[in-house]
């Protein structure tokens, strides 16, 4: 791989441009595979937090506020768990408990399977200590600032 500058010029980079490259680029590879499946990013988290619920389901306000700090999605949950309910890939019964249908677990193993190889596209050649160290450095950067950079 060529790199746009030696280390030395790399070392004078700027650190908010680099990193909001790398996001727009594998957000962008990653939500590409999901429209592949007819999803968004934010139904895929849904169908994510679904998959492994019992038979239970989980409550809708929990998955709610769990995904809303995701990348700034806001109140932009509420219609995307809509459109969700209308595909009929989850229910919601009167008690507000969300559920995969069949065919929700069907799409969410179909999508799962394209997002892993996403993912390993993504990593290709990365080792991971090096993607360790990188997100400990991130870590440590967003921290420098008084960022916040993880949800539960």
């Amino acid at each position: 791989m060529d790199y746009s500058h030696d280390d030395e010029g790399l070392a004078r980079q700027p650190i908010g441009y680099w990193s909001w490259a790398a996001h727009k680029a594998t957000v962008t590879h990653i939500r590409t595979a999901l429209a592949e499946h007819g999803l968004t990013q934010p139904r895929w988290w849904v169908l994510n937090q679904l998959a492994d619920a019992d038979e239970l389901g989980r409550p809708r306000a929990e998955v709610v506020a769990l995904l809303s700090g995701y990348l700034d999605v806001g109140d932009g949950m509420e219609p995307e768990i809509d459109t969700l309910l209308d595909r009929s890939l989850i229910t919601q019964d009167p008690g507000t408990r969300l559920r995969l249908t069949p065919e929700g677990h069907a799409l969410r193993d179909r999508a799962y399977a394209r997002v892993q190889r996403a993912s390993a596209e993504i990593h290709e050649g990365v080792p991971p200590e090096e993607f360790v160290r990188t997100l400990k450095v991130l870590q440590r950067m967003i921290h420098n600032v008084g960022g916040e950079a993880w949800h539960e």
